[in-house]
């Protein structure tokens, strides 16, 4: 009942998609798939390894992120994050659509063999980077019980990582894409994806160049930036390795 991979969605009003799906596939160097679903949905393909990112054309807005989890068991797994807090949205044959127990969206959908961590994009500046991570967003009021749900769903270890707002949840080897688990002052939940890199400033400058713009920065550290959808990601100095 493992989760065997894990996907960063984008979701992407209509209004906006054309752009912010430009700026996401020269960000990372990627390809696209077929578009799928009436023209809804597409893959973001890696120069090398299986796919991690996806792009979602939604409805309504505002531009915002969620994870798929990857199983082969998608039943259990649904049968699983419902018995620890989940509300099942969405079923179809091998798709559960369903919501934490703060509110962030999620589906369980079948494991397709994907194995292979991509590995990270050198860039013309000198610079490697690679999306490795979703941030979960956290009010404190209800951190401890949301950042509980998701270490018991996905079984991955749950630890302190030296800040007190931050704790994350240990991937399993190979796995593309770790959690970070953020205790905000907001009242709601929300997710957005983090980039690790080696030279910050060199990076964000690149997506600058792209259509990015600076919202805020921390020497050393992140930069938080909007995409053209005005939607919030992080530049970090973590290694990407």
């Amino acid at each position: 009942m493992a989760v065997r991979w894990v996907t960063g969605f984008l979701d992407t009003p209509a209004a906006s998609a054309a752009a912010a799906e430009a700026f996401w596939a020269a960000v990372t160097g990627s390809g696209w798939s077929a578009r799928r679903g009436g023209g809804a949905f597409a893959t973001l393909l890696p120069p090398g390894g299986d796919a991690f990112l996806r792009v979602q054309v939604v409805g309504d807005g505002p531009a915002r992120c969620h994870l798929d989890l990857h199983t082969d068991a998608v039943a259990q797994v649904a049968d699983l994050a419902e018995s620890l807090g989940a509300r099942r949205v969405h079923v179809e044959p091998d798709l559960v659509v369903c919501r934490s127990p703060a509110g962030l969206p999620f589906c369980v959908v079948r494991w397709q063999g994907e194995r292979v961590r991509p590995a990270a994009v050198a860039w013309r500046g000198g610079q490697r980077s690679l999306v490795d991570q979703v941030c979960l967003d956290l009010p404190r009021a209800g951190f401890d019980a949301e950042a509980g749900f998701w270490a018991a769903l996905t079984g991955w270890e749950r630890r302190a990582v030296g800040l007190p707002e931050f704790d994350v949840l240990r991937r399993p080897q190979g796995q593309p894409l770790r959690l970070l688990l953020q205790r905000t002052g907001g009242e709601s939940a929300g997710m957005h994806l983090d980039l690790a890199c080696d030279d910050v400033a060199a990076e964000v400058a690149r997506h600058v160049t792209l259509g990015a713009s600076v919202v805020r920065r921390v020497p050393d550290d992140w930069t938080t930036l909007r995409d053209p959808a005005g939607r919030e990601y992080c530049v970090t100095a973590r290694s990407p390795d």
